[in-house]
């Protein structure tokens, strides 16, 4: 495949962009899959000349690459929307409604030379989720669309690699493509659930990001969606307890630690974290409108009590 790329880009525009995805590896290892805005478009540079990874369009070549686009970016409240497909593909919507304007060529020239991309997806402001390699593998001019599907880095590290056949291909980047999509919906739930807490606990105000957790009140495998409305900024012990039903949160946004629980004797952490809690009130965000629905406490409250 590496000997593919070189064959159908430049030799300085390859090797930028194989630069670009190295970097971010190093970036994702330290940070996360989320990033934000200015390591992204200021810190990554090639012999000395910064090379920002994104830019103002969603589809984004950076002046030292001649020919293909370097990245492709979603953002949720874009007039052109983006979504996941039943084979686990995602459309990503042209630029404009001109199939020839430079952009879309450009993606198109991509897709025909089968060239590596970036994807971000802004999650809140200032924020993106990354994944790279990601391919264009359908060009639908008529509806102003591309399918893309998402890959893995180290497939295209090893100068060795023989191409799998095409229905093994196709049945694994279908597999990390669904799994990129459903960790991009959680990383965005997390970002704008401590957001809206302004990044400390909703029980004990902790404000150590790193230890935090965007936990739901209604779980996902009950049906619970992914808004703010329906999530906690908690640290991993209250998150933890929580999930556990060992504290409880009223419609009312009191809250409860179970009988058991306030009866036992232990050492600071039990005393201090937990039991300390009982009775006090939940830490809300100052936006009503992202403070935890009553409904949904009041049937996560149904199940705490039941545990008692």
């Amino acid at each position: 495949m590496t000997t593919v790329l070189n064959e159908m880009e430049d030799s300085l525009s390859h090797k930028i962009r194989m630069a670009a995805f190295e970097w971010l590896q190093q970036q994702v290892a330290i940070y996360g899959d989320v990033l934000p805005f200015q390591i992204l478009s200021y810190q990554f540079k090639y012999q000395g000349e910064r090379v920002p990874l994104l830019g103002p369009q969603g589809i984004w070549r950076p002046k030292l690459i001649k020919q293909y686009p370097l990245s492709i970016t979603s953002v949720p409240e874009s007039v052109y929307p983006d979504r996941m497909i039943s084979d686990n593909r995602l459309h990503y919507s042209y630029r404009g409604t001109n199939p020839n304007h430079r952009d879309n060529v450009g993606l198109q020239e991509a897709m025909k030379d089968k060239i590596p991309l970036i994807y971000f997806q802004r999650i809140v402001k200032g924020k993106y989720f990354v994944h790279w390699p990601v391919y264009i593998v359908h060009d639908e001019p008529q509806k102003l669309r591309f399918t893309i599907e998402f890959d893995q880095f180290n497939l295209i590290q090893n100068q060795e690699l023989v191409l799998e056949d095409q229905e093994v291909e196709y049945g694994r980047r279908q597999y990390i493509t669904r799994e990129v999509v459903v960790r991009g919906h959680q990383r965005s739930f997390r970002e704008k659930v401590l957001l809206a807490y302004q990044e400390h606990c909703a029980i004990c105000k902790l404000k150590h990001r790193e230890l935090l957790d965007a936990a739901h009140i209604i779980p996902d495998k009950d049906g619970g969606e992914p808004v703010v409305q329906n999530g906690l900024a908690l640290c991993k012990i209250h998150h933890a307890a929580f999930d556990q039903n060992i504290i409880g949160i009223t419609p009312d946004y009191q809250i409860h630690v179970r009988k058991d629980i306030l009866e036992e004797i232990d050492g600071p952490m039990l005393k201090h974290g937990i039991q300390e809690m009982h009775g006090s009130k939940l830490i809300l965000p100052r936006a009503a409108a992202k403070r935890p629905k009553r409904e949904w406490l009041e049937e996560r409250y149904g199940i705490f009590k039941n545990v008692i």
